[in-house]
């Protein structure tokens, strides 16, 4: 069994919900057209140069790969087993990217976090 969270690269003052229909769209098939996202981009350059998708790895993260990503988001299906630094750093390069992260078991979207300037 997998555990899955997708990124989302969306506009200033998207709320959860906006997030989730998102997410039904893609389910649906329908993906933005376009370049990717540089927020996306980064994202994945980040976390793929930790953990890559493309070849096989011993103990990899991923349960499913290479990892789906669209101009507007990722999408990882995490191994059972992965190990909590996979998480924290999913959860870190999000919030350094302004990515909205949604836990597709029970449906939380978290926000990127407020930055202080």
């Amino acid at each position: 069994m997998s555990f899955d969270l997708v990124v989302w690269a969306l506009d200033a003052g998207a709320t959860p919900a906006d997030v989730r229909a998102a997410y039904e769209l893609c389910r649906e098939g329908e993906h933005a057209a376009g370049a990717v996202d540089r927020r996306i981009g980064r994202f994945y350059a980040e976390l793929t140069a930790r953990w890559p998708d493309r070849l096989p790895v011993a103990d990899s993260p991923w349960a499913a790969a290479p990892l789906h990503v669209a101009t507007d988001h990722v999408l990882m299906c995490l191994s059972e087993s992965c190990a909590d630094a996979v998480l924290e750093a999913i959860e870190y390069f999000a919030g350094e990217n302004d990515l909205m992260l949604l836990d597709l078991q029970d449906g939380t979207v978290y926000p990127p976090p407020t930055r202080v300037r």
